[in-house]
């Protein structure tokens, strides 16, 4: 019979094993890399001939020409910075927390005194900087578009609300057509912090919105299995829970085509 101190050891040893779940059915496609005819000032690169109305789109997390070439197929005049710090969401948060990085990012942009929109975009740990950026420059934001990327750490068996501080905020101007946000979650479980999933589950409970299941085929080969709408909000989940399936909502969604349907401003 084991003891009560050995069950809760495996407990927390099987707590923090990574998933061991591959999945080979489907193709997993990736977006081609194309040669560029944009003009680029620095990390700054600029999309036909924005003016005052064009927007100002500032990705977080992963290489920067996938966002640059999913922006151009998605608007004729725009600005796209794609930002790269490293791995884990504290590290694009605290370069945030300063409202200069996110200044110095618009002046970068040639949008530093303009009024033009702002969408913020973010893959998995990017979300930080994003969360950085709300929590001080809230009435600058147009937009916020997450791709499998909305954590928090865990409270006991519950997700920490702590770590959503700003998102139910924007999530409900969004649903009241104030602003526009965009969330897309695969079925990963990380662990040791809390799922896309669940996350977007707890922000679906505070808004009272229920997810509707569908199936249907989304870019790269994903498949979606449920959607929640009201107003500018929408909430996508795909199917998977391997870290191919992750990458999917990065390089197969991208930007594209459902990025400037749903965040265009």
């Amino acid at each position: 019979m084991l003891s009560a101190a050995l069950v809760a050891g495996l407990a927390f040893q099987m707590a923090q094993n990574p998933s061991p779940m591959t999945e080979q059915a489907r193709s997993h496609d990736r977006i081609v890399q194309k040669a560029s005819n944009s003009r680029r000032a620095g990390r700054a690169l600029t999309i036909g001939h924005p003016g005052p109305a064009s927007p100002v789109i500032l990705h977080f997390h992963g290489d920067a020409w996938l966002p640059e070439q999913s922006v151009a197929a998605a608007f004729a005049h725009a600005t796209v910075i794609a930002i790269h710090l490293g791995t884990g969401s504290g590290v694009c948060q605290d370069a945030f927390n300063p409202p200069e990085a996110f200044q110095s990012l618009l002046a970068e942009a040639n949008a530093g005194s303009a009024n033009r929109p702002v969408i913020l975009s973010a893959f998995s740990a990017g979300y930080g900087a994003v969360r950085a950026i709300l929590g001080h420059s809230y009435s600058r934001i147009d937009s916020v578009l997450l791709l499998d990327g909305l954590h928090t750490d865990y409270a006991g068996k519950d997700i920490d609300p702590a770590g959503m501080d700003v998102f139910p905020r924007f999530a409900r101007d969004a649903s009241i057509s104030r602003k526009r946000m965009l969330l897309t979650h695969s079925e990963v479980f990380p662990g040791t912090f809390s799922s896309t999933t669940e996350t977007t589950d707890w922000l679906l409970d505070q808004l009272k919105l229920r997810r509707l299941p569908v199936l249907r085929w989304g870019p790269g080969g994903m498949q979606q299995l449920s959607e929640a709408r009201r107003g500018r909000l929408r909430i996508l989940g795909f199917a998977g829970n391997s870290a191919p399936d992750h990458v999917d909502l990065h390089a197969g969604q991208g930007l594209g085509c459902q990025g400037k349907v749903e965040m265009s401003c």
